[in-house]
């Protein structure tokens, strides 16, 4: 059996779309001296048709959460608007 690579995160970061292709940029919330803030984890780029596939597989799995008591509507607004940590600016790889 073949083993798959598993990443974690926290958050997406950002959506974008550029050049026909969405772009997720994952994160993680990492501890430091001046409190906690998050990092890129991974840069996940699919087709338009592959994003909107997954958003509806998403919906999907946010309705059968919500119809089995995991998840309640106030629960999922309030999650909406949890504030996101502070993004650090991505460094610039070197040439």
């Amino acid at each position: 059996m073949e083993v798959k690579k598993e990443i974690f995160a926290d958050n997406i970061g950002q959506i974008s779309f550029t050049g026909g292709m969405v772009r997720f940029d994952y994160m993680t919330i990492q501890p430091g001296d001046d409190g906690v803030s998050a990092a890129e984890a991974a840069r996940v780029i699919m087709p338009l048709h592959g994003f909107l596939n997954a958003a509806g597989s998403m919906q999907q799995l946010v309705d059968k959460l919500l119809e089995a008591g995991v998840l309640t509507e106030r629960a999922r607004a309030e999650e909406k608007t949890a504030e996101k940590p502070a993004r650090k600016p991505r460094k610039k790889a070197a040439k």
